[in-house]
């Protein structure tokens, strides 16, 4: 069962394609990964998916969880708030914590997209408030624990190891209960180690919480490792197209990384 696809999706600023006719499908419980190299229109695509940038052509299509065989969803251009509430989370090539917040509220914070009650329960002080809180709580500290890092819930998020607060973003990101997950370079600024534990993580939390994985990353050895699928764009164009083992000899892609000598 297909999870997302993009028809022709199309991303231009002023006379400038950042991603030029974008067609992918995701199936669930896969890993993709979209590479290529810098400028190549990654993040652009990532944009596209969870409603930063509305698609100047072409469509974004995704199948809800529990919807059986109804039609994908048309989900092109809307908002970022909204898409995450139908299952889609990402994280971001640059963390972004809440600094000041503890390990435990930042995944707090993040539990709100799926609580029901709002601002005047709270406020009247209405019992079944107070029960959602805490059960979010307590869902909370079973998250940190499944991603390793319940000893950390009570000190800040800026305190951990730069690894743990990458684990940390994504953590929050599940908290929001997803079945598609967006990885922007979640390696970057890893040290070997640092990615050698992100790469068992990222396949562990696809099995724990049945997830589909939708990556960009530059580490190639995490890409052929944990990947079912690989997409490759260069200038905005998709450029190859398959396997791990079918990337790694595609000459189309050694050329986009390496380039080619001029005679």
């Amino acid at each position: 069962m297909s999870v997302l696809k993009t028809e022709g999706a199309t991303m231009r600023f002023g006379g400038v394609t950042a991603v030029d006719n974008l067609n992918i499908h995701i199936e669930n419980n896969e890993i993709v990964a979209i590479i290529g190299p810098n400028g190549a229109g990654k993040t652009t695509a990532f944009n596209m998916i969870t409603g930063v940038y509305k698609p100047t052509s072409g469509q974004v299509l995704y199948q809800k969880p529990n919807s059986g065989n109804a039609a994908m969803e048309n989900i092109t251009g809307k908002r970022p708030d909204l898409i995450a509430g139908l299952g889609i989370a990402r994280t971001f090539q640059n963390i972004r914590l809440f600094k000041e917040q503890s390990v435990l509220d930042n995944v707090l914070i993040a539990n709100h997209v799926r609580l029901k009650n709002g601002f005047f329960s709270a406020m009247l002080h209405w019992p079944f408030y107070y029960k959602s809180e805490r059960e979010m709580r307590e869902r909370s500290m079973v998250l940190l624990e499944s991603v390793g890092l319940a000893d950390h819930a009570n000190e800040l998020a800026t305190s951990l190891p730069y690894g743990l607060q990458r684990r940390l973003e994504i953590a929050r990101a599940l908290a929001t209960q997803p079945q598609l997950l967006l990885l922007d370079e979640p390696a970057a600024g890893m040290n070997p180690k640092e990615t050698e534990d992100l790469t068992q993580f990222v396949a562990q939390i696809r099995d724990d919480f049945q997830l589909t994985v939708l990556l960009i990353e530059h580490h190639m050895q995490i890409v052929m490792d944990i990947s079912d699928r690989i997409y490759v764009l260069d200038y905005g164009k998709t450029i190859a197209h398959g396997s791990p083992a079918e990337i790694q000899g595609n000459p189309d892609v050694i050329t986009a990384y390496l380039g080619v000598e001029e005679e």
